[in-house]
């Protein structure tokens, strides 16, 4: 082994070494000089006609190599696990020795079946390796191509010993449509002569960015919350064979050097045990040992942590696998000056190909405690929770099946069991019935998974955090849940029976009076927006109402949409609206009168008719990539809406006149002139409808269209006592000033129409900035506001909390003929939030209903 990883270093520091701009590399240039190669077997650049790092890959010409290389070996099997959005296929390549392909379904039930305590010999090893999980750091994913080739063609005792005693699993590029968007930037604007300097054209990317993906969201964010097909693919793979070792290749800022971990000490998550640390410390002198010969400079155990369990180098570590991320300094194209010199993009492949080859010699060094590690972690889960106060939680929602069916979903994808009730209970009273209720058990496999996934932890030994430090699904998706206690868990009435969310059929009378159907489940804006495509007529009620139905009366609550018959309502109508109804799983009832036996009539005024909306967001430059991306994500893909996004750059020359409402996510609007901004103030008053978020409702506080005030940055600052303190403190003082993402609890009014469709005055927000409203002193303009003691879950410093106590989060008011609507976080935060992202649905749906001058 150390002979093998002696003659590896060696030949990486002869290739390694040398004057960045100067480099020029071939395909074998990158690889170990001391292994032949297979000539059978074909190298990148014979297909992709062009040397590896000459220019940056695209997906399709990666995809059309690795087809090529697995047909050429019989170390290679390839398989796609599924379509990006943009309908790229994600490739999975399973490398390992001839002898092993043809028994890889055997090798993988018996690694699993060692997992579950039955032993077995010497199994091999299996390694998964991820590359280039954001668009825009490409040197993964180009290194993923060496690292295939050397995989299927390199020939030795070294590397027949690898192939023997491990499956190679690669996803060599998990987000392809930001690789792809990158390449094509960067591509373009390549010259015979490259260009070092860090302000050419082609180290800028144009909004958005390649970092993301489809939808602009962050992939390395999305392990737990499974938004994506890329996301959701990949998982049942990762479940499917449950890999020892998960590598992440990452890059980052030009200046930097090269980092691998372990993170900093203080902030791992508690639930990953100790001995993973332990193991990531093992195979990081490999890592160091490679690159010291190489001469790289690389550090460790700063900057970067191992606490949100929803990326890709951390959900590994709530599984048994140890999940490694490593970080190189970005060429961001193809040559860049640096203050370590000018820093190439064949030499960013280059450290990314050391490191996943000294992982394959550290893997295989440590392969007894590595292989240990896994098999006892199910074990030592079930140790934890005989010893937890807790037996598990139980859920519950009635109303809304379509939020509560999303939540179970991405339960049961994390492999998590889930119980269902064979008869009601009650606990702290609250009813829990079968039709609406499940019990999620911690005697488990998953117990580390489940209590970071219920936890309302908000006390933290290290209070940095590079990234959320609260990720509770049950809030996340407003659903009511309870702990219960161990020594009641044996009197719950349990079935492996889930709660059947299919709606009974919707048996439309040909003569009825009206169709209706509630507001209150998730699905009905989608369904709403589908009717209304198809011009047939709705109106929605302002207030709640008893209909007399074909099966009786039945109870609406406000927000609940009316079709009348009255209308002038297209052909073939009902059947549209019944298919609708039952793609979407909402109920429709047969309203026989127009007579109501409580509330308004359905021909009262307090019945609005409906248009269908023409909503446009201002986005681009200046504007966050992440929170327009979220937003357009879920009108699209959750209601259907077709949404136009503008850049405001070119707001001057389109008119306002053509959209009913304007949406603007978080950002920095400054670049908006006079001109424009009376042009939106005259829309408003016109009758338009402006919902802005963030930082966009500050701007429209500014700008004489939100009348809420907002905590300058001067009053902040003043809440932290900073007396005292020497230099050391800085870093804890900006800590204490930051909120990198928890979820603050609100108290909503609704008799709110933003708050129609809710039952629960108490709703749980994700905030992620210190931006603080002031709650406006005039009556009915708050919607929502922060509790007296608002931090839920999560960190949040006691000087924030005490600053955010009582401030409004959520306002809404007239304007002329139109409406401004403010708020203060993020409604459809990953894409997951589903107990927020409702407010924006009814901020477009039910504006109408907003009748409060501000």
């Amino acid at each position: 082994m150390k002979h093998w990883l002696q003659m590896v270093l060696m030949a990486l520091v002869l290739n390694s070494i040398g004057s960045a701009h100067a480099q020029v590399k071939s395909d074998l240039d990158y690889l170990p000089e001391s292994v032949s190669f297979d000539p059978a077997v074909p190298t990148p650049e014979s297909v992709l006609g062009y040397p590896v790092g000459t220019w940056h890959v695209r997906h399709d010409q990666l995809v059309s190599y690795l087809y090529a290389l697995a047909k050429s070996s019989p170390r290679v099997s390839i398989e796609e696990m599924g379509r990006s959005h943009e309908q790229r296929p994600l490739l999975l390549l399973t490398f390992s020795s001839e002898q092993n392909q043809q028994q890889l379904e055997p090798i993988r039930q018996q690694h699993l079946q060692s997992l579950n305590g039955q032993q077995q010999d010497d199994l091999p090893l299996i390694l998964w390796m991820g590359y280039s999980v954001h668009g825009d750091e490409p040197s993964g994913a180009n290194a993923a191509l060496l690292i295939a080739y050397y995989l299927a063609a390199a020939q030795g005792p070294e590397v027949d010993k690898l192939l023997d005693e491990a499956v190679i699993l690669m996803e060599p590029a998990l987000n392809p449509d930001g690789l792809s968007r990158f390449a094509q930037w960067v591509n373009m604007h390549k010259g015979k002569s490259l260009v070092a300097d860090p302000n050419h054209r082609e180290h800028w990317q144009h909004w958005p960015s390649g970092r993301t993906n489809h939808y602009w969201f962050d992939l390395n964010r999305d392990w737990l919350l499974l938004t994506h097909p890329e996301s959701r693919a990949r998982l049942i793979h990762y479940h499917k064979w449950r890999p020892h070792v998960v590598t992440d290749f990452h890059e980052m800022g030009t200046n930097s050097t090269y980092f691998f971990q372990p993170g900093v000490p203080s902030r791992k998550n508690p639930w990953t045990p100790d001995n993973n640390v332990s193991l990531t410390e093992a195979l990081g002198e490999y890592h160091a040992k490679a690159l010291d010969a190489s001469r790289q400079l690389y550090f460790t155990q700063e900057g970067f942590d191992d606490f949100y369990y929803g990326k890709g180098s951390t959900y590994p570590d709530a599984h048994g696998s140890v999940g490694i991320l490593f970080e190189q300094a970005s060429s961001r194209g193809h040559l860049q000056e640096s203050e370590h010199g000018e820093l190439s993009f064949p030499q960013t492949i280059q450290n990314q190909v050391t490191t996943s080859l000294s992982t394959f010699a550290g893997a295989l060094a440590n392969k007894g405690a590595l292989s240990a590690h896994l098999q006892s972690f199910a074990d030592e889960a079930l140790e934890l929770a005989k010893k937890d106060d807790l037996s598990g939680y139980l859920l519950s929602e009635s109303q809304d099946k379509s939020r509560f069916k999303a939540l179970l979903d991405i339960l049961q994808q994390h492999q998590i069991q889930v119980k269902g009730l064979n008869k009601s209970i009650e606990r702290n009273g609250q009813r829990f019935a079968p039709e609406d209720s499940v019990f999620v058990p911690l005697n488990q496999p998953q117990y580390r998974l489940i209590k970071s996934i219920f936890s309302t932890r908000t006390s933290f030994a290290d209070n940095t955090f590079y990234d959320v430090s609260n990720w509770n699904l049950p809030l996340a998706f407003n659903i009511h849940y309870e702990g219960v206690e161990r020594g009641f868990w044996r009197k719950l009435p349990l079935t492996d029976n889930l709660p059947d969310f299919t709606p009974a059929a919707s048996e439309l009378a040909d003569d009825a009076y009206a169709y209706a159907f509630s507001w209150q489940d998730s699905g009905a804006p989608a369904l709403l927006q589908a009717l209304l495509e198809q011009d047939i007529q709705a109106k929605v009620a302002s207030t709640a109402f008893t209909a007399i139905t074909s099966q009786g009366k039945v109870s609406f609550e406000p927000g609940a949409v009316v079709l009348p018959a009255a209308l002038k309502q297209p052909q073939n109508w009902r059947d549209r609206l019944q298919q609708h109804a039952q793609q979407q799983g909402i109920k429709l009832w047969s309203v026989t009168s127009g007579l109501t036996p409580e509330g308004n009539d359905l021909g009262s005024r307090t019945m609005a008719l409906l248009d269908a909306p023409s909503v446009l967001m201002i986005a681009g430059a200046g504007s966050s990539q992440y929170e327009a991306g979220e937003i357009w994500h879920y009108l699209d893909q959750h209601i259907g809406l077709p949404l136009t996004i503008l850049d405001m750059d070119r707001l001057r020359s389109v008119s306002l006149s053509d959209y009913s409402h304007i949406i603007m996510a978080d950002g920095d609007f400054s670049r908006i002139d006079e001109k424009q901004i009376k042009a939106i103030q005259d829309w408003v008053r016109q009758g338009g409808v402006l919902i802005t978020q963030k930082r966009a409702a500050k701007w429209a506080s500014e700008n004489d269209l939100l009348k809420a005030t907002f905590l300058s940055e001067k009053e902040l600052n003043n809440s932290f006592e900073t007396s005292g303190l020497t230099y050391a403190d800085k870093e804890s003082l900006a800590a204490k000033k930051r909120i990198a993402g928890a979820v603050f609890s609100a108290e909503v009014d609704l008799s709110h129409p933003l708050a129609f469709g809710y039952t629960d005055k108490t709703l749980s927000f994700l905030r992620n900035s210190t931006l603080a409203m002031h709650k406006p002193t005039k009556p009915f303009v708050t919607v929502s506001r922060y509790t007296s003691e608002p931090l839920k879950a999560g960190y949040a410093s006691d000087e924030l909390k005490q600053l955010l106590a009582d401030k409004a989060n959520l306002v809404a008011h007239k304007l002329g003929d139109g409406k401004v609507i403010g708020v203060t976080d993020n409604l459809t935060f990953r894409g997951y939030w589903y107990g927020t992202s409702r407010i924006l649905s009814n901020a477009i749906y039910l504006s109408d209903f907003i009748d409060a001058e501000g």
